[in-house]
């Protein structure tokens, strides 16, 4: 039986092999741009998920201060109601309710790591401090903020977020 495909070298030549590698490289070089977006857009994401949460648990440290329901020796004179440190709200307080029993109130189970810088030091701001300040005046937490002066995919800086 005759075949009815006959060819006169099996496989590819090396002229094809280097223009299929060049579409190759052109074609990773287009899609390098769109990957680096998708990731800076997912870190923007996490930024703003992790921003929602720990705002959560400070208003809500806030409500149950200002409900009287913390117990005075955790409250801080001066400090509004608002927590110390991202640490306290990890730690928790003793409420009135179980003060006998020295069970502790927890609003986090750690300190969230910000996505945009990677670490957990997070920029603070207290109730008395002016929006745009860059130093936190200590006295409690009243909002956080990332430390990274970049910009985000909307042209905003991550900071004002």
């Amino acid at each position: 039986m005759r075949k009815i495909f006959q060819s006169s070298s099996e496989g590819f030549t090396f002229l094809e092999l280097i223009v299929v590698t060049a579409i190759l490289g052109i074609l990773a070089m287009g899609a390098l741009p769109m990957v680096r977006v998708s990731i800076k857009r997912q870190r923007e994401m996490d930024y703003r998920y992790t921003l929602k949460t720990v705002r959560a648990a400070i208003d809500k440290f806030k409500d149950f201060c200002d409900s009287g329901q913390i117990a005075p020796t955790e409250v801080t004179y001066g400090a509004d109601c608002y927590p110390t440190s991202l640490e306290q709200l990890v730690e928790g307080v003793t409420t009135q309710q179980d003060a006998a029993s020295g069970k502790r109130k927890k609003f986090l189970r750690k300190i969230p790591i910000d996505p945009i810088t990677g670490t957990t030091d997070w920029g603070k701001r207290s109730a008395t401090d002016p929006v745009d300040a860059k130093a936190w005046g200590g006295s409690s937490i009243y909002d956080i903020y990332t430390k990274s002066e970049g910009k985000a995919l909307n042209g905003t800086k991550y900071r004002d977020w």
